[in-house]
């Protein structure tokens, strides 16, 4: 890679280059730069010239016109987020929450955003309204295929041998019904007691984590209390809280930032077409960010998405709720942002999902 051949001066002065970039959005002349470092570095005027012009045969700079200064290039950004994260790779990788703190500011206006929030649904909206404010870019959550499944009420019927109707209802308002064959009979009385119990001990919690969790009490639950949590874990373990298959909802705010950002309108024109192109959306924020993982991904020019996208960096990271996987918060800005806070926004937020939406830890 390009900037493992970088010297330790070439280092000093791209970052400098894209810290005044970033401050200002007007191309860095050397002046600019001499005036950044003050003398301070030992760096005179024709110095720098002369660096900033090894940078740009490599590929970091580019020089929009003869007369003007030098922009970062993708290439540049990416090496300066892999000095951010650490992560000498292409795409880069932070643990969450493993970046210095947001200022009191930030946070204060993060959790004010997030006030009243009381559903996985409304946390996921809300991310993308809150991503887009902070980033004046877009802001994007993506619920996971099980984000919906969240127990509202279940109801069991008894049927002709040794079958039961479970029918159940989540808080996303689907509603699912299904046939389960037990292994025993079970009388009206155990099949609305095993309801009782799922609907005043698990509503709002995860279907899959009701799962795991009926199958532990069954191991420690005094032993009065066994027959009941063993019928429940049968009902369970046949199918009663099997998931629901539905597509993901995916919330998507802040387009007319991209709109203001952008000067080239035909640009402009491609890159608003794949944004609404939701399902391609869906396919990059499943591409870069692993759901099993606590970090947050930085993914600097999206050009495999597609080619207009490629002056845009994508900031992304899962959100989990009781274990489970709720969903991905991310968003898509132009390269010219404040990567450390932006990582630690979704950072941050990303782990807010846990305790706004309060569901007991196992």
């Amino acid at each position: 890679m390009p900037e493992a051949h970088l010297s330790p001066r070439e280092r000093l002065v791209l970052i400098a280059i894209i810290d005044l970039y970033i401050a200002t959005g007007e191309p860095v002349a050397s002046q600019a730069v001499a005036g950044f470092f003050a003398n301070r570095e030992g760096l005179s005027s024709a110095t720098l010239r002369n660096v900033m012009a090894s940078l740009g045969e490599i590929g970091f700079l580019e020089q929009p016109h003869t007369s003007s200064g030098r922009v970062p290039t993708a290439s540049a950004f990416r090496f300066y987020v892999e000095q951010l994260t650490q992560s000498g790779r292409g795409v880069a990788v932070t643990p969450a929450g493993n970046t210095a703190p947001l200022s009191e500011t930030r946070r204060g206006q993060i959790e004010d955003s997030f006030s009243g929030v009381a559903s996985s649904h409304e946390y996921l909206e809300r991310t993308s309204h809150v991503l887009a404010l902070i980033s004046q870019g877009l802001g994007v959550a993506l619920a996971s295929s099980t984000a919906g499944q969240v127990l509202e009420h279940i109801h069991f019927s008894r049927l002709a041998n040794g079958r039961v109707l479970a029918v159940l209802v989540t808080q996303a308002g689907v509603v699912q019904d299904r046939v389960l064959a037990l292994d025993r009979e079970m009388t009206h009385i155990e099949l609305e007691t095993a309801a009782r119990y799922l609907n005043e001990n698990f509503r709002g919690w995860p279907i899959e984590r009701i799962r795991a969790e009926v199958a532990r009490r069954v191991d420690v639950e005094r032993e009065a209390y066994r027959q009941l949590v063993a019928s429940v874990e049968e009902l369970c373990r046949k199918g009663a809280l099997a998931g629901i298959e539905a597509a993901p909802a995916i919330f998507i705010e802040g387009i007319a930032n991209l709109i203001n950002a952008e000067t080239d309108r035909e640009r402009l024109r491609q890159m608003l077409l794949a944004l609404e192109a939701k399902q391609r959306l869906i396919e990059l924020l499943n591409a870069y960010v692993d759901g099993r993982q606590q970090e947050v991904r930085v993914v600097v020019g999206l050009d495999e998405a597609s080619p207009a996208m490629q002056d845009l960096v994508l900031i992304g990271a899962p959100a989990r709720l009781g274990g489970a996987s709720l969903g991905t918060v991310a968003l898509i800005a132009p390269t010219r942002i404040q990567y450390q806070e932006m990582i630690q926004a979704v950072s941050y937020i990303a782990r807010l999902s846990e305790r706004i939406l309060d569901v007991p830890a196992q």
